[in-house]
């Protein structure tokens, strides 16, 4: 598909599946703005893109401030006058026990990742619908549909993704504005460099590129399903695990438990 003339606004697009996303769009002529907290690693992305024929608006914001996210689409709306895709991608992660995490760590992983996606899709949201058209893109997790232990406030931020968008999604039909979500499992990406997680592994043998998820998520800005699993196999194992949870829940626990007593 051509996105020359469209306009797509991609969270978190300083680095991993938001920066290789904003390369993907840009090969396909789309006219980006790059939002992150970090404005230089935007900036460096932006460079990267210049090779491409697209116009690239950097705009700095931590989409965990609903002010900076107001801004943030007061100044797009003015320059561009429309949005056609909305990606929100920012997210960051913390590993460890839930009796272990300070309150401020477990705050701040639901406000950048649940309530960041929440803020900009309020800011841009009656755009949409008074234009009829646009897509709006979540970036969630497998781990949206596992409780994986360790990871409980970044599995309740994509729990609640999942579960906002699987709503939103039913209240926008007929409106000609989509939502769907984008669920990949584990991702090489610098999303494991929080001191945090230096006593687990990084990575298993079937991690995936940013970029297999980046064109999936481009595959979402003009799809009709709400949810799109990378890779689809492991649609297989979140159906086995809702399905027979009694039998599933205890190999999770299993497999944390050899985890942990592993890396002590």
């Amino acid at each position: 598909m051509n996105y020359s003339g469209k306009i797509v606004i991609i969270t978190g697009a300083s680095s991993g599946i938001g920066e290789e996303s904003a390369e993907e769009f840009a090969k396909r002529n789309a006219s980006l703005v790059l939002v992150s907290r970090n404005k230089d690693r935007l900036y460096e992305t932006a460079k990267k893109l210049s090779k491409y024929n697209c116009k690239v608006l950097v705009y700095p914001c931590d989409v965990s401030q609903k002010d900076q996210v107001n801004q943030m689409s007061k100044v797009v709306l003015e320059k561009f006058g429309t949005v056609d895709v909305l990606v929100n991608k920012a997210v960051f992660g913390i590993y460890g026990v839930v009796n272990n995490t300070k309150l401020e760590e477990i705050e701040s992983q639901i406000s950048t990742n649940f309530l960041g996606m929440v803020y900009c899709i309020k800011a841009f949201l009656p755009k949409l619908l008074e234009q009829k058209s646009g897509h709006i893109v979540n970036v969630a997790s497998v781990a949206a549909s596992f409780g994986v232990p360790g990871m409980a406030t970044y599995c309740a931020s994509k729990f609640a993704m999942l579960g906002f968008s699987e709503a939103l999604h039913h209240e926008l039909k007929r409106t000609g504005v989509g939502v769907t979500v984008v669920s990949p499992i584990m991702v090489r990406t610098n999303f494991f460099s929080h001191k945090s997680f230096n006593k687990m592994p990084r990575y298993s043998a079937t991690s995936l590129s940013a970029n297999t998820v980046a064109k999936a998520v481009v595959r979402a800005s003009s799809s009709t399903r709400l949810e799109i699993i990378v890779p689809q196999f492991v649609r297989i194992a979140i159906w086995l695990k809702q399905t027979f949870p009694y039998l599933i829940n205890p190999i999770v626990g299993g497999i944390f438990r050899k985890s942990a007593s592993s890396s002590t």
